[in-house]
């Protein structure tokens, strides 16, 4: 089995992080559950994964779909990356009143701690909000057969590097990520 490499797993926490921050932010029908620290959330990720296994080996209980989705959706997994989920979020967010980190840059930035931005610097924090708000943009995709295509790949071309406060805890150098 290949693993993936832990940049990978903590770069899916940090999206869980910033969709957990925009749903907060939007509050209402959007409030996420209580925010999950980085062991609790990869403790769910596996009960989840083993779910996901057990389903695809038909070994799984009846009431393991259900587990599935709870898991999903407390995870936001795949958030910023399924058109589907994107869209639904979008037309709540906008049934509710909206907000300007929807769209734009500098609202968006606010959803980063001080401590992030100044790691991030100018053309970072550019950067994570890029991919955020692109990411965004896979709810529009409806007209244009390569629009979908053109998203992904401004995606790819603005993955975000790992900067949250909550993977750079009290400073420690041992957990000092690169940005």
């Amino acid at each position: 089995m290949t693993r993936a490499p832990v940049s990978e797993m903590l770069l899916e926490y940090q999206h869980y992080l910033m969709a957990h921050r925009l749903r907060s932010l939007l509050a209402g029908r959007l409030t996420p559950a209580p925010l999950l620290t980085l062991p609790e959330y990869a403790s769910r990720r596996i009960e989840r994964q083993e779910l996901a296994r057990q389903m695809i080996t038909r070994a799984s209980p009846p009431e393991a779909m259900k587990s599935l989705d709870r898991l999903t959706d407390e995870l936001m997994f795949g958030f910023w990356l399924n058109p589907a989920e994107v869209t639904a979020f979008l037309r709540a967010a906008i049934r509710q009143g909206s907000h300007p980190a929807l769209g734009e840059s500098a609202a968006f930035a606010e959803l980063l701690s001080p401590s992030e931005r100044a790691r991030l610097g100018a053309e970072g924090t550019a950067r994570v909000c890029r991919y955020y708000l692109t990411c965004l943009h896979l709810a529009s995709p409806g007209a244009d057969p390569h629009a979908l295509e053109h998203i992904f790949q401004r995606i790819d071309a603005n993955v975000p590097p790992l900067f949250a406060d909550e993977l750079n805890q009290n400073g420690q150098p041992g957990l000092s990520l690169p940005v």
